[in-house]
């Protein structure tokens, strides 16, 4: 167990003193925050990460909402012409080579459309609408409105951008074309999709990876994997990043509930962004109406009782059960039976949730013969997930298994501090520390009584 202080993103083990995990959290911020974005650690993610922003804004919301703002506003300034918002900004002033992949892998610069700073060419989950609200209800001002009416179309063309060009099923679902399009870079759900990718694992030899500089080796992917990653990358890159006659060419196009769970809320929020700004908001019930059922009608399967991934190159759902699969539970509109069969199985014992948790909740099924607790996403307890099934529990009036979730997650930073994950049966800290999304996240649930 971390021992640490602030700085490094550590805390007494089990001390749950709220204040004293509230002042560790703003100081985890403060020391992320880089002029006008907050990076996710200060030692393996240096830039601006997409989703990272937009739970980091939800957590600057409750002391610096200026500079949640400004957090979003940096990430929507390097949006893409055709709405992508891409899944890495890079920081200009940062040497070339400081980080894997960098600038030059992804050359965004000889794209059409690109903006003119430097990014990546894949996306990652679309929460930001909801930040965007949750950022302005809990601290509304006329400088809130006013950034809400600015983000407002922009984040229009960013559901348009997903419903659109990466509907690729032809079903109401987005498809990610890698896997870090996810969120969820490693988990086991893309080993069968990844498997059909065409990969040498000696390409690694042309770069070199900095992960492995700051977490051990054995929590991070294998050089297999990254094979198979920069290869994904130079099939979409080579195609200019288009979407247009992917399913003709792309080696990996995946339908994932965590994605297009996002695209469901994000309309929602959108629903109450549009009448706070003078819109109509009946288009975006109906678009988070349609996106929830083609959820059910695609990804859900009624015999297991939860979701999983659908491989558009086989056209069947990955078997694996992980965190993925109890995603659409945030969603409002989940019907009945769908809501049953996910609380079962997140009380189950592949996950275990419960009132009174002894045990944070896995990314992957703790029971699968597959799991690893210490490896990147398939197995350690990621604040992310914790956060979006604790406001899905809500929404669906599980409020006693909502505490436990959300004392569980109280006492993950209470025992190792602001770590970017962690163990899934004994909470130890791993990967980075003091990490953006775990403070903001904290601040977000201590905030509610």
């Amino acid at each position: 167990m971390s021992t640490g202080t602030a700085a490094d993103g550590g805390a007494p083990a089990r001390a749950r003193d709220a204040g004293a995990l509230w002042r560790l959290a703003v100081a985890t911020l403060d020391g992320n925050w880089e002029h006008d974005h907050t990076v996710p650690s200060r030692t393996l993610y240096p830039h601006q990460w997409s989703w990272d922003s937009a739970f980091i804004a939800v957590g600057l919301s409750h002391v610096r909402p200026d500079r949640a703002w400004r957090e979003l506003r940096t990430l929507f300034a390097a949006q893409w012409a055709d709405g992508r918002v891409p899944h890495i900004v890079f920081n200009p002033a940062l040497r070339a080579g400081s980080y894997f992949p960098g600038p030059a892998f992804w050359d965004s610069a000889r794209v059409a459309g690109a903006p003119a700073v430097a990014t990546s060419g894949i996306v990652q989950p679309p929460v930001h609408a909801l930040a965007a609200w949750l950022v302005h209800r809990r601290a509304p001002s006329e400088r809130s409105r006013a950034e809400l009416a600015w983000l407002y179309p922009r984040l229009v063309a960013w559901q348009r951008y997903l419903t659109g060009r990466r509907d690729v099923g032809g079903a109401g679902l987005a498809s990610i074309v890698h896997p870090w399009e996810s969120g969820l870079d490693n988990s086991p759900a893309w080993d069968p999709p990844l498997a059909a990718v065409p990969a040498d694992v000696a390409v690694m030899r042309a770069y070199q990876r900095h992960d492995t500089d700051h977490a051990d080796a054995a929590h991070r992917p294998t050089d297999l994997d990254y094979a198979r990653y920069v290869a994904l990358v130079d099939a979409y890159r080579a195609g200019g990043y288009r979407d247009d006659g992917l399913g003709g060419r792309h080696p990996f196009l995946v339908e994932c509930p965590l994605l297009n769970t996002a695209l469901g809320l994000a309309e929602h929020a959108l629903a109450a962004i549009a009448r706070e700004t003078g819109a109509d908001p009946g288009p975006h019930r109906e678009r988070a109406a349609r996106i929830t059922a083609a959820l059910v009608d695609r990804l859900y399967d009624p015999v297991g009782g939860t979701f999983h991934p659908r491989d558009l190159r086989t056209g069947r759902l990955v078997p694996a059960r992980t965190a993925l699969g109890l995603m659409p539970l945030a969603l409002p509109g989940l019907p009945a039976r769908p809501v049953a069969a996910l609380l079962a199985e997140a009380c189950s014992p592949r996950f275990g949730l419960a009132a009174r948790m002894d045990r944070p909740l896995p990314s992957h099924d703790r029971t699968a013969p597959d799991f690893e607790p210490l490896r990147y996403w398939r197995g350690p307890s990621w604040q992310n997930l914790n956060w979006l099934l604790w406001r899905g529990l809500r929404a669906h009036h599980r409020f006693d298994l909502a505490a436990g979730l959300r004392d569980s997650m109280i006492d993950l930073v209470a025992t190792a501090g602001c770590h970017e994950y962690f163990h899934p049966d004994t909470g130890a800290g791993l990967g980075s520390p003091a990490f953006g999304w775990t403070a903001a996240l904290l601040l977000d649930v201590l905030a509610e009584t």
